[in-house]
């Protein structure tokens, strides 16, 4: 055969072109936003008042103390599944406000 390239599957195309992106950061900042109700479920989703990045860190902004305290403890499970489901860590801290 003339080419030598075997198929490749979607998921290894995508993820070579992410590796050259370069608003690669920003891009999965925005899927860390997008699974965050996967992540953490309808209720806490729509508890939810404000959710955004400063630099690395999440900042969560939640209804009430009660919620604000349920994330606090779960922060770092929430943190493990947000980075896991992008493929790197792109949250370094989760902040809790209320």
């Amino acid at each position: 055969m003339a080419g030598t390239n075997k198929p490749q599957s979607l998921d290894q195309l995508l993820k070579q072109y992410m590796k050259r992106m370069p608003q690669r950061s920003e891009m999965k900042r925005g899927m860390v936003l997008h699974f965050w109700p996967e992540i953490v479920g309808n209720r806490v989703a729509r508890a939810t008042k404000d959710l955004y990045f400063d630099n690395d860190r999440l900042i969560c902004v939640v209804q009430s103390e009660a919620w604000r305290h349920e994330l606090h403890m779960n922060r770092y499970s929430i943190m493990k599944q947000l980075n896991g489901k992008v493929g790197e860590g792109v949250v370094k801290e989760i902040v809790v406000r209320s």
